[in-house]
């Protein structure tokens, strides 16, 4: 009984020594790599405001300054085609001409008789003034002269629309009508553009809506015309944002005789008129993680400690800081991939 209590004894003893030892040895071992990571070499960087630059260009599309279907006012036979594809017109120069032989006897008549009506009222009004008639034939002759008045309008307006004529100036884009094309009210006949000023169309973010105003100057550039830079200005900026939480700009800008634009066509624009503003800012190489997951070493003295950052927008190299930094401390650029939390670092430059 004793024996075993002696062996038993003993046992406990040996594991402790054991224990002891191994302890001991992991220690050593973990101040062996502490002293060799407090000699790894980095490059770092003090955080400090800087003027940075807002590069915002977007994709947008080259729209006509005005677009325009040109509609059949009455029904009837196409007798003349004045327009060709391609062409330039002067708004109010006429495109299609439709048969107006029976609209034009109509508005004749429809003139003789309100022409006629006229003189009886005046008559009746001249002859009620030496008390010759009555009231009431004066106030008949008043409405005879009215409804033929409103007829006469009426003729005139549709002898008028036998002549489909363009309500802008413009170049014809497409024409959907022949000599001897029967066509019905409200019918299409062609579509002219005006292209001699244009607009661009894109969606800007929330966060840029606002930095934007009306009359903001903007530059627009194409693949057709390489290292050519088109002048606009921003004509509207939406109050209500879309499905997609963006806002509709528009912009306008003139077109240009030596390098013409023409509507459908895409145009980059960059924003310009945007000015520098101060902003907290670290060198992209300084990232530990994602732009979700920001981390960089902030070194005290000659520890490196890791930090969770708060981080907003890439503006070239540059990073601007928006929580979890301040103006004046210390950063590793170069060599973090080497470094874990609080490990001593050599500065080198």
């Amino acid at each position: 009984m004793n024996r075993t209590r002696v062996i038993i004894i003993s046992a406990l003893a040996a594991g402790i020594i054991i224990t002891i030892l191994l302890n001991n040895r992991a220690t050593i071992n973990a101040k062996s790599r502490n002293d060799f990571q407090g000699a790894v070499p980095v490059s770092v960087a003090e955080v400090r405001q800087q003027k940075l630059s807002e590069n915002l260009s977007l994709v947008g599309t080259i729209g006509a300054n005005n677009d325009v279907p040109i509609v059949a006012e009455v029904p009837g036979k196409v007798t003349a085609v004045l327009a060709q594809v391609g062409d330039f017109k002067q708004a109010g120069n006429v495109i299609v001409q439709i048969d107006d032989e029976v609209k034009k006897a109509a508005y004749e008549q429809a003139q003789a008789v309100y022409e006629r009506a006229k003189r009886d009222f005046d008559r009746f009004s001249s002859l009620r003034e030496q008390q010759a008639v009555t009231q009431a034939q004066k106030e008949n002759a008043w409405t005879a002269f009215k409804v033929a008045e409103a007829q006469y309008i009426q003729a005139r307006r549709q002898f008028q629309d036998t002549r489909i004529t363009t309500p802008i100036s413009g170049i014809v884009t497409a024409r959907y009508v022949d000599r001897g094309t029967m066509v019905n009210d409200r019918m299409v006949v062609a579509n002219v553009v005006d292209i001699s000023t244009l607009k661009v169309k894109l969606n800007v973010s929330e966060e840029d809506a606002f930095k934007l105003k009306a009359g903001d100057k903007v530059e627009v550039a194409t693949e057709v015309y390489p290292g050519v830079k088109f002048e606009g200005k921003i004509k509207s900026i939406s109050a209500k944002a879309d499905e997609g939480h963006t806002y509709p700009v528009e912009i306008t800008m003139n077109n240009n005789r030596e390098h013409p634009l023409k509507a459908g066509m895409f145009g980059r624009v960059s924003f310009v008129s945007l000015t520098p503003s101060d902003v907290l800012a670290i060198p992209r190489e300084a990232l530990v993680g994602s732009m979700k997951d920001a981390k960089v070493y902030v070194v005290y003295g000659s520890i490196a400690r890791l930090r969770p950052i708060v981080v907003g927008e890439q503006k070239g190299t540059e990073l601007t800081v928006l929580g979890g930094l301040q103006g004046g401390e210390t950063i590793v650029v170069n060599g973090q991939n080497n470094l874990k939390d609080s490990v001593a670092v050599e500065m080198v430059k």
